[in-house]
């Protein structure tokens, strides 16, 4: 719903302006946070055989692939981590479970369209089975991490969900 809508009516309060921009820092702190935890997990899982700045190389690019959904992840969660402790805490673990689940599969998805676009490359299943396979065993192995990050989003988002009230 937008003002070319024949119901939409401006908003006197400025609280849907305010939810707007704060739901954008969420999603912004949750794409930096997170998409640096990606690389990390890259590098752990090794996908590729190491070749000389190839895994940093790839992490990256993984990371970008990972970045819609995690951005989009903390823009759904952001109104839950500014409400009550309990919903906030939900949040948190919400996006903690959410977070690797939705880094791999925008990764798959981006791996699959690219191997696909790329005469010559391969397979785009077998890429995407790739992804999926050390996705899971990385996000395994850097689980401490996401959880300490999905602490630092809650604590974060309602830090910045305070200033701009």
């Amino acid at each position: 719903m937008g003002p070319w809508d024949p119901n939409w009516r401006p908003d006197p309060t400025g609280r849907r302006l305010i939810a707007i921009r704060v739901a954008r820092r969420g999603a912004l702190a949750s794409a930096l946070m997170f998409g640096a935890l990606v690389v990390v997990a890259t590098l752990v899982s090794h996908p590729l055989p190491a070749r000389a700045g190839a895994d940093l190389a790839v992490g990256v690019v993984l990371a970008l692939f990972s970045l819609p959904a995690l951005a989009l992840l903390g823009a759904g969660l952001t109104a839950a981590a500014l409400g009550s402790r309990p919903s906030a805490a939900s949040a948190g673990l919400a996006m903690g479970v959410g977070v690797p689940v939705a880094a791999v599969t925008s990764t798959m998805i981006g791996v699959f369209l690219l191997v696909g676009i790329v005469p010559g490359v391969g397979d785009g299943m077998s890429a995407a089975g790739m992804v999926l396979r050390s996705g899971v065993k990385a996000a395994t192995a850097i689980s401490p991490l996401i959880a300490l990050a999905s602490l630092a989003w809650v604590v974060l988002v309602r830090r910045l969900g305070r200033s701009v009230d």
